[in-house]
């Protein structure tokens, strides 16, 4: 993502697959919603209204570097590069899947590109130390990333990490999204402060809160915190306010959120807000945008094409990929 043009098109990207997967996704699964029912069984948790923070950070890291990311994983993972036609086929659970079709939504592999993810809340954050101590360990100037959510915050492995991080100097930054809410229960009545920047200084290592979901100060902020971490300086923490337009997972009723809040974040919606300034500054013009969105619609459209017509496992391969001990030394 060498211009701004270049992360406009990525957040369409983003933002296109995970709208279409939302329609995907309910496939099946009415008047009566099953998660096991439809093309796409299981659990979804979509990141529509997020892509400034998978796209400010991921735009500073190289095909080397590695990324941890939560349960909530797409936007991570297509502006990390991973396989959009795998990913895809592993999601739908099709032989063709990164992990063929054996890990799912929330479980994507893809060595090629350094990513992984993992559906329990903070499980990130360990391997990314590790990963960061191995570069370090290498004379690499490789950094790894780990992003989570800020109920994430809250678990002991965030702040074991922090510290061996801190001690350390790991080359590691930690980005904490602030959609404002963990699963239904509101930040303010799950933390006991503010901005989970501020715990940082308990490690004595920088803290920053970017604020608007606006992608051009996550950017600047990650410059900064990526060079820091490649130079040798050891990791930083950020906190990036964000919102998310879907509920914490498909078929959520959102009881817990008032209508008026919903739309106030509807109506700050980065994508066509980072479009204006583009246009305003001559960074893009109008049949620019048109051909980004024809080129992501075509990129997503085949991707899912493309899981439809992978095939299904067969029960005879739930016994493969599998790790199964030796009995009886046989």
């Amino acid at each position: 993502m060498d211009s701004y043009a270049d992360m406009y098109r990525m957040m369409c990207l983003i933002r296109f697959y995970e709208n279409r997967m939302a329609e995907v996704y309910a496939e099946g699964k009415s008047p009566l919603f099953s998660i096991a029912a439809g093309p796409v069984p299981g659990e979804m948790h979509l990141a529509a209204g997020q892509e400034p923070v998978a796209v400010g950070v991921i735009r500073h890291l190289r095909r080397d570097d590695v990324v941890t990311a939560p349960h909530r994983p797409h936007h991570f993972a297509i502006a990390k590069g991973i396989d959009l036609r795998r990913m895809t086929a592993e999601i739908f659970g099709r032989t063709a899947g990164l992990s063929h079709g054996k890990g799912g939504h929330m479980h994507l592999f893809d060595p090629a590109v350094h990513f992984s993810c993992s559906g329990i809340v903070g499980a990130g954050f360990p391997p990314a130390v590790g990963a960061a101590f191995a570069f370090r360990r290498q004379h690499r100037d490789s950094v790894a990333v780990a992003f989570a959510g800020e109920g994430a915050a809250n678990q002991g492995t965030f702040h074991e990490s922090l510290n061996l991080a801190a001690l350390w100097k790991a080359p590691v930054i930690f980005v904490i999204e602030d959609n404002h809410y963990a699963i239904s229960v509101p930040k303010e009545q799950s933390t006991a402060i503010a901005n989970n920047s501020d715990r940082a200084q308990a490690y004595g290592i920088p803290g920053v809160f970017v604020r608007g979901n606006d992608v051009l100060a996550v950017s600047e902020a990650a410059s900064e915190a990526v060079a820091r971490a490649r130079a040798g300086k050891g990791p930083t923490l950020l906190e990036i306010e964000t919102t998310r337009f879907y509920g914490h997972f498909q078929g959520d009723a959102e009881t817990y959120l008032g209508a008026e809040e919903k739309e106030k974040w509807r109506q700050s919606d980065p994508i066509p807000q980072f479009r204006d300034y583009l246009l305003a500054h001559h960074l893009l013009t109008p049949d620019d945008d048109a051909a980004i969105q024809t080129e992501v619609a075509e990129l997503v459209e085949d991707a899912i094409a493309y899981a439809r017509q992978s095939p299904e496992p067969q029960p005879a391969d739930a016994l493969t990929d599998v790790f199964a001990p030796s009995l009886g030394g046989k």
